[in-house]
């Protein structure tokens, strides 16, 4: 079983080609995603500009090989600090682009991914962790749940040209 050889790290510029991949074979998020060549100096600006932040952090999650090296990627996700003026201007951790190689679902992978999330806003004194899911994926919202995570709100959006 996985678990016990996944390691979670920050992203780096050679991970984009796998995390690409497995955004283009999401068939429920609609995206647009692909691993078409011509498309590639898009994701890389904006893996550059996500390295660059101070806000946003661009995790991924590999199966450690059998030499020990950093093994390859299976599941994705990111992470933005956002500081409101709400509960008297704290912090709060936005979870964002979760996703798990198909292959590799329902080993555990996401839910240490997700305790890794938790756990760092906790010892960095954040209020909350929040996230959206599609609202097709059910599977993933008994699987939020399960966490603890409490659907509390209705999420909205605008596609923009």
């Amino acid at each position: 079983m996985y678990p016990s050889t996944i390691a979670i790290r920050e992203a780096i510029e050679a991970d984009v080609p796998a995390i690409v991949a497995m955004l283009a074979s999401d068939t429920i998020g609609g995206h647009g995603d692909s691993t078409d060549a011509a498309a590639l100096p898009s994701y890389l600006a904006a893996f550059r500009t996500i390295a660059a932040s101070t806000n946003e952090t661009l995790y991924v999650a590999t199966i450690a090989d059998a030499a020990g090296g950093q093994g390859e990627v299976v599941a994705i996700f990111q992470t933005l600090v956002t500081t409101t003026l709400l509960g008297r201007g704290s912090a709060a951790m936005i979870i964002e682009a979760v996703h798990t190689r198909a292959d590799c679902r329902g080993q555990g992978i996401g839910a240490q991914m997700i305790r890794f999330c938790t756990a760092k806003a906790e010892a960095d004194g954040l209020r909350l962790v929040q996230l959206t899911s599609n609202a097709g994926r059910k599977d993933a919202h008994r699987f939020y749940e399960k966490l603890g995570f409490k659907q509390s709100h209705l999420g909205f959006k605008m596609r923009l040209n």
